[in-house]
């Protein structure tokens, strides 16, 4: 009987080496827009640069699995304005922090 031999499957193979990797290299905040090149057949390139636009919001994915459209998220939050005039305002306000926005073409 032969012994076969088990690799683990946590282990990360030989050949892939991250050694020398820079953790977000090439993450770059969507609220700063960016660019899309089209290279086409014929050789030209198309080029769309995208920002994004104003009044719209993205929703983080936890958030997206509740409000899948934007008729529910208006909903709930229309909700959520009603209660806030029930309740009494806060005695020390926080600054909110600015929300990003969907990409809209330019």
């Amino acid at each position: 009987m032969k012994a076969t031999q088990k690799k683990k499957s946590d282990e990360m193979r030989a050949e892939y080496d991250f050694s020398k990797a820079e953790r977000g290299k090439f993450y770059r905040p969507l609220d700063k827009g960016y660019t899309v090149h089209v290279h086409k057949k014929d050789g030209t390139v198309v080029v769309n640069h995208y920002t994004l636009a104003e009044g719209t919001v993205l929703l983080a994915p936890d958030v997206l699995e509740y409000f899948p459209d934007s008729e529910s998220v208006n909903e709930a939050l229309r909700s959520l304005i009603q209660l806030m005039d029930k309740v009494p305002a806060r005695k020390y306000k926080t600054q909110r922090s600015t929300a990003l926005q969907v990409a809209e073409r330019k």
